[in-house]
């Protein structure tokens, strides 16, 4: 599978969903996730193989209800790529690319939900157990940290997600970009994550402003954040 499809669909097509200009019917999308509300997984027209349809439980729980979010299949992540507009020259894609695809775009989602708990614990004792309320994929879109990186001469981010919390009753959103990396061999990830909540409250920038400190105090004076700290 070449690099520049990997990167590409790691996109994550299924968040940012737009008309193909070779699609005929509309599709009614589920705005907690921008996935069809009846996936049908049918073939699309000249899909040149057969794509499996069975979907993998994520470990993220899903707010409003006592599951976890299920991923999409190879067969509804392909028909996403199709309804984002995009078109595979003959043999630019096989069978195995897809399944390479989804174990990228599942594995990248259960980094960004470790992440999402590492700040979530700042508050534990205020929410135990946080859910994933909805998500949505905003790439066109730089967040004011990635654009402040690339005025001062690092890489973009090719993607980017933000995702709604519910911290027991509380909205909180995220914001979560996606830079190139190294893949690591057998884990199916490849992109360095930058994770962190956004600045839509106070509260979002104490705790931005706390975790920053740590990691001052823990790469230049090499003093870790104590227990009370922590808490």
């Amino acid at each position: 599978m070449g690099a520049k499809l990997t990167v590409q669909a790691a996109e994550c097509p299924v968040q940012e969903s737009s008309p193909s200009p070779s699609s005929t019917t509309s599709v009614t999308l589920d705005p907690r996730n921008m996935m069809p509300l009846d996936p049908k997984q049918t073939p699309a027209p000249n899909q040149p193989f057969p794509l499996p349809i069975d979907r993998q439980k994520s470990t993220i729980p899903k707010a409003g209800t006592e599951e976890t979010w299920v991923y999409p299949s190879q067969q509804m992540f392909f028909n996403a790529l199709l309804r984002k507009g995009w078109e595979f020259e003959e043999g630019a894609l096989e069978q195995s690319d897809m399944d390479h695809i989804i174990r990228i775009h599942n594995a990248n989602n259960e980094s960004a939900w470790q992440e999402v708990l590492l700040w979530e614990s700042l508050h534990g004792s205020e929410c135990s157990q946080p859910k994933l309320k909805s998500f949505g994929g905003k790439a066109k879109y730089f967040s004011p940290r990635a654009q402040f990186r690339g005025w001062m001469g690092y890489e973009m981010p090719f993607d980017r997600h933000d995702w709604i919390i519910d911290r027991c009753g509380k909205e909180v959103r995220y914001i979560i970009d996606y830079y190139d990396g190294e893949l690591d061999p057998g884990s199916h990830r490849f992109a360095q994550m930058d994770v962190r909540p956004a600045l839509d409250s106070v509260e979002a920038v104490q705790d931005r402003v706390k975790v920053s400190w740590w990691r001052f105090k823990a790469d230049w004076l090499g003093i870790q954040p104590s227990q009370e700290e922590a808490q």
